[in-house]
């Protein structure tokens, strides 16, 4: 009697929900390197605080959840690797996403002291920050400041003149790239948050989806918020030639990247190649929440 291919697959992947969903997994372990009820009420306060490993992989030496292939990766908040960022003051900088995998931007995170400012990015790169704790301000040349909090963000476009600096420390999430212009088209400063965006038409989808960018042809990426409660997953198997950045702000879930199915927690980073299969489900009794980087508006010839 032939045995259906489909079910190697299906018995794995319900494996792997079961581990996600156990309190015991990756995904639900109680242990945190946290444990004061101040912290945990903070917003995205599992970004700055994560879960390193479930209980009984603790004292396994080596080991870690973060993986690499030539078309994405997922990079564990215990693999970060935190040294000083070049140019800024009393700031340690992870580089979490970079060309050196194959990607077209840089993703790190930029863990701010008292009286930290940044440096400004290479000339014609442009830059988006996101506040996930503590906060900073943003100053231009013209000396207009901004205040960004938790859940803040600012764009600033190619060559655009700023500091940000912070008073007491804050860590920020940084995607930069070079522009890719456009004749007639200028990018311009945005300051914002996330509560101001509004709830845009998911056809199709259960998910609740967010644009913190304009989505004129002037910017060549955007950088989405997308909500799932738990059970909600995907509807679409992605497949594209766009490139993301994916870090999960809350929550727990699984993901599928290419022919692996990753549990993931809030804190972890994915890189998605252009082409590589992908979708994702929300597990856990907590809303998943994910902040997406994805270029857009550009032919990729």
């Amino acid at each position: 009697m032939k045995t259906s291919s489909a079910f190697p697959l299906l018995l794995i992947t319900f494996s792997l929900l079961k581990v996600a969903a156990s309190e015991e997994g990756f995904c639900s372990s109680p242990y945190s390197v946290v444990n004061s009820d101040t912290d945990s009420n903070t917003l995205y306060w599992k970004v700055t605080n994560p879960t390193l490993s479930p209980p009984y992989l603790r004292d396994l030496p080596g080991f870690t959840r973060s993986v690499y292939r030539k078309d994405h990766a997922l990079i564990a908040p215990e693999s970060h690797v935190f040294s000083p960022l070049p140019e800024w003051t009393d700031t340690l900088g992870a580089y979490l996403i970079t060309p050196a995998m194959g990607s077209n931007f840089v993703m790190y995170l930029a863990k701010m002291q008292e009286k930290s400012r940044s440096a400004l990015p290479p000339f014609d790169v442009e830059r988006f920050i996101f506040v996930v704790q503590g906060a900073v301000t943003v100053t231009n040349a013209s000396g207009a400041s901004d205040k960004l909090i938790v859940d803040s963000y600012a764009y600033l476009p190619p060559s655009f003149q700023h500091s940000v600096k912070c008073d007491a420390s804050a860590t920020l999430v940084v995607f930069e790239r070079r522009y890719a212009s456009l004749e007639n088209y200028v990018a311009e400063p945005t300051i914002s948050s996330t509560e101001k965006q509004p709830l845009l038409e998911t056809p199709g989808e259960v998910f609740e989806l967010r644009k913190l960018l304009p989505t004129s042809l002037a910017y060549d990426f955007n950088i989405h918020i997308m909500d799932f409660q738990p059970g909600e997953f995907l509807n679409v198997k992605e497949f594209h030639y766009n490139q993301h950045g994916l870090l999960l702000l809350e929550g727990q879930g699984i993901y599928r990247l290419g022919d692996n199915w990753y549990p993931i927690q809030a804190g972890d980073v994915i890189w998605m190649a252009p082409f590589v299969p992908q979708w994702y489900a929300a597990l856990g009794k907590t809303r998943s929440r994910y902040l997406l980087y994805k270029d857009v508006n550009r032919n990729p010839l």
